[in-house]
């Protein structure tokens, strides 16, 4: 669907602009023809690729019934659904528009919110979710992005969605659990089947994290997440004061001991009281919350067994397969897959061996006690169990995230709310805090290259960490969702330079996001490292292509090559070796893709080639019929393509459908598994791609072994090696500036980054890192790939300049 489509949904909503898009839909705002043009929103569902008839029928079928079911909910705090109907063979939802932010949002703009009004929100979801479960809803996903905040409301959205998603992974045989681990409760993480206490616990990480700032839980990797979840008790509250007996009784373990609906809206009934008499007691004043007060780690509390109801999902399943044998429980001294668990052996970082951390038998549990939640005691004591079953649901928790090929956990966000700070040790004074920022899409459609970017970034600060690379310095990242989205550069470009912690960005992915940051970073004096960008203006000026050069900003740096050698690459590759004499070329009219076939045409030309034919497309079009038929009637032998896979894949399988059955090649942006599950038609197509095979790679193996144990659930993806290697750009800079100020970091450490990163020259993952006059890698190499059986293969690497 799209906004220049003239056609209505469904005989009456006709498509106005695209607002949103996430792993599971597009949301449109539109119009009902039929109600005097009544503003509403518009869902599509969109179904993944590959699923054949009858798969098809049986998720339409499921998801129509289930929200057909959600029409029926009628109460202000649950979104309106005017309408379900089906647009060319997937589910449309027609709701309410509503004008407002998502409470994720009030939390990235404001921070943790004001006790009073996470108790008000809280009463209001909790008002909703009882309407809902009496009707035997189970929303399933609750989370600060899918509450909505208006001025006189609290809406929850997307009932009915989380099962779609669960449906649809089954029935594509992927193995992936979708969900957000961050608030999901043991029982959903171990696969159970879902009830009204999972909406409870997500209810309380929810509040948790609006007036906490982060989620109840946080770990390094999504093991250690799920074993902090099923085997730690919640890190207490230290900003939530008459908060915290809610959110200790909903996050309870136990969903039998969890506090239910009619005990939730108690606690939260007296936490409005106790916050708005605070207020009056101060004459009107804000409150401020408590300052935390020391105390010792909380230690490791097991989770209880409970009995369980069959829901209508879990009965249309087949049962689960047996559990392996139960594996020993870690304990609180344990965190899986932390810093100081990591082989060190990438290149060029001197570190020791990690020490064996002995695990005790599940028994030693006994002995950690736990302190009783506020206002829970005997809910506390009804929780102790017997230590045999307790080890037993430790033993299948472990168990379960030890079959890892088998379960698996898909993010719908950022892996790390907060960015995923490492907890690698220090001396005993404390060290220095310096923040590597991370800039990348971590949702939408580039977020599985973006969160490859950012897990790699992450590995690179959690190595320096652990080997004490820097003395008296420690890392963080913190990574901020561009969305692949030029719009949303300047703004994060702001929030990193408002942070004076921050001393580099490693980022973006897009060139287009790129040219907005480059200026603000750039008078900031905040040094830039991108693993992806690969448009010559970034470094070369916007007279590059005339043979003029002039450097733009001296804070900005790359690990790639760029378009420069990507583009005059691929002709040489189509004219020279696959002997195509004539070229349609197209592009996406994207920064990247403009500049992809600008330095492509001159190339090709110049060795005598013809381009017969040239074409830009908007990204949000899908019907590429008029333009088929243009490329077959020029007589064309192939097809070069400046974008991304998200429009290649359907351009692709368009022209083969239509006929014009010659290979379509494209740059680094085209190199991506989704071109091929979302086009059909992609064999015998090309692309070229920064860089030499990771296999290749002289450190490559040590890279993917440390990254496969650091636990990080998404793939590194073909930019990962360039983003360790950019965030390492970063680490060194920082040594070279301590060094030079006698072991202390400078208050104008900031200033001093750039010539610091201008001199760096050592061996990374992708060879040698160094950078020229301009800011671009001395390390110019490329490879191009052809589908061949389906995959990706390599054809051919070598230098940028033959």
């Amino acid at each position: 669907m799209t906004e220049q489509n003239s056609e209505l949904i469904a005989g009456r909503y006709r498509l106005v602009e695209r607002i949103g898009q996430g792993g599971m839909g597009r949301v449109w705002r539109g119009v009902d023809q039929q109600l005097f043009g009544r503003e509403v929103a518009i869902k599509e569902i969109l179904f993944p690729a590959g699923l054949d008839d009858g798969d098809r029928a049986t998720l339409l079928r499921r998801f129509t019934g289930e929200a057909r079911a959600a029409v029926t909910l009628s109460h202000p705090g649950i979104i309106t659904i005017h309408d379900v109907v089906e647009h060319r063979g997937a589910p449309v939802i027609v709701m309410e528009f509503i004008r407002g932010q998502s409470l994720a949002a009030a939390i990235r703009e404001q921070g943790r919110l004001p006790v009073q009004r996470v108790a008000e929100i809280g009463a209001a979801m909790l008002d909703a979710l009882t309407e809902a479960h009496g009707a035997r809803i189970v929303h399933r996903d609750i989370k600060p992005d899918n509450v909505l905040l208006t001025k006189d409301r609290v809406v929850l959205t997307d009932f009915g969605i989380a099962h779609l998603a669960d449906a649809t992974t089954k029935l594509s045989h992927s193995g992936i659990v979708i969900g957000t681990p961050h608030y999901m409760p043991p029982e959903q993480l171990e696969g159970k089947r879902p009830t009204a206490a999972n909406d409870m616990w997500a209810l309380g990480a929810t509040l948790y994290h609006a007036v906490e700032g982060h989620p109840p839980f946080e770990a390094e990797g999504l093991h250690a997440l799920a074993v902090a979840v099923f085997t730690r008790p919640h890190r207490q509250p230290v900003h939530a004061g008459p908060l915290a007996p809610v959110l200790d009784a909903l996050l309870d373990k136990d969903p039998l001991e969890r506090a239910g609906a009619a005990e939730a809206a108690e606690l939260l009934a007296s936490a409005l009281r106790s916050s708005r008499s605070g207020a009056n007691a101060a004459g009107g004043a804000v409150v401020r919350d408590p300052e935390p007060v020391p105390g010792p780690f909380p230690v490791p509390e097991a989770p209880t067994e409970q009995a369980r109801t069959p829901t209508e999902r879990e009965a249309e399943l087949p049962p689960p397969p047996p559990l392996p044998t139960p594996a020993p429980a870690p304990t609180a001294k344990e965190s899986a897959y932390t810093p100081d668990t990591l082989p060190a052996s990438l290149p060029d970082r001197p570190t020791t061996p990690p020490v064996p951390v002995p695990v005790p038998p599940a028994e030693d549990l006994v002995s950690l006690g736990g302190t009783a939640p506020q206002g829970r005691g005997e809910g506390a004591s009804a929780r102790r169990r017997a230590l045999t079953r307790r080890s037993a649901v430790l033993g299948v928790a472990v168990a379960t995230l030890a079959v890892g090929s088998a379960l698996t956990w898909h993010f719908n966000r950022d892996f790390s709310p907060n960015g995923g700070r490492p907890s690698g040790g220090g001396s005993a004074a404390a060290p220095v805090t310096v923040v590597i920022g991370v800039e990348a899409p971590l949702s939408g459609d580039m977020s599985s290259l973006g969160v490859g970017i950012k897990n790699s970034a992450d590995l690179a600060v959690r190595t320096a960490n652990r080997t004490r690379h820097v003395p008296g310095v420690n890392f963080e990242i913190k990574a901020l969702d561009d969305e692949a989205d030029p719009a949303k550069g300047r703004p994060n470009a702001a929030r990193f330079t408002a942070d004076d912690k921050v001393l580099g960005i490693v980022g973006p992915l897009n060139s287009g996001v790129a040219q907005t940051m480059a200026e603000p970073l750039g008078r900031a004096n905040l040094v830039n490292v991108s693993p992806a960008n690969t448009n010559p203006v970034l470094t070369l000026g916007p007279h590059w292509a005339k043979g003029v050069k002039s450097r733009p900003y001296e804070t900005y740096f790359r690990t790639v090559a760029t378009d420069v050698d990507q583009g005059p690459f691929a002709a040489r590759y189509l004219h020279d070796e696959a002997r195509k004499t004539k070229v349609y070329v197209i592009d996406d009219k994207s920064a990247y893709g403009t500049s992809l076939t600008s330095a492509f045409r001159a190339a090709y030309t110049k060795l005598g080639g013809a381009v017969v034919g040239a074409e830009q497309v908007d990204p949000a079009e899908g019907d590429f019929t008029v333009l088929a038929s243009k490329v077959r009637g020029s007589g064309a032998e192939a097809v070069y393509f400046g974008g991304y896979h998200t429009t290649a894949g359907p351009l692709s399988q368009q022209l083969k459908q239509a006929g014009v059955t010659i290979p379509l090649m494209g740059g680094d942006g085209i190199f991506d598994q989704q071109f091929l599950t979302t086009n059909a038609k992609a064999e015998g197509d090309l692309a070229t791609n920064i860089g030499v095979p990771v296999e290749d790679l002289a450190g490559a193996a040590d890279f993917r072994a440390e990254y496969q144990k650091a636990g990080y659930p998404e793939a590194a993806g073909s930019y990962g090696p360039y983003a360790y290697d950019a965030a390492w750009s970063v680490i060194e800079a920082v040594k070279t500036v301590v060094a030079a100020h006698g072991g202390t970091l400078p208050a104008d450490a900031r200033a001093k980054m750039p010539q610091a990163v201008a001199g760096l020259a050592f061996d990374g993952v992708t060879g040698r890192v160094a950078f020229d006059e301009y800011g671009d890698t001395v390390n110019r190499q490329l490879t191009v790939y052809a589908v061949k059986g389906g995959s990706w293969t390599t054809v051919r690497s070598g230098p940028a300049v033959p």
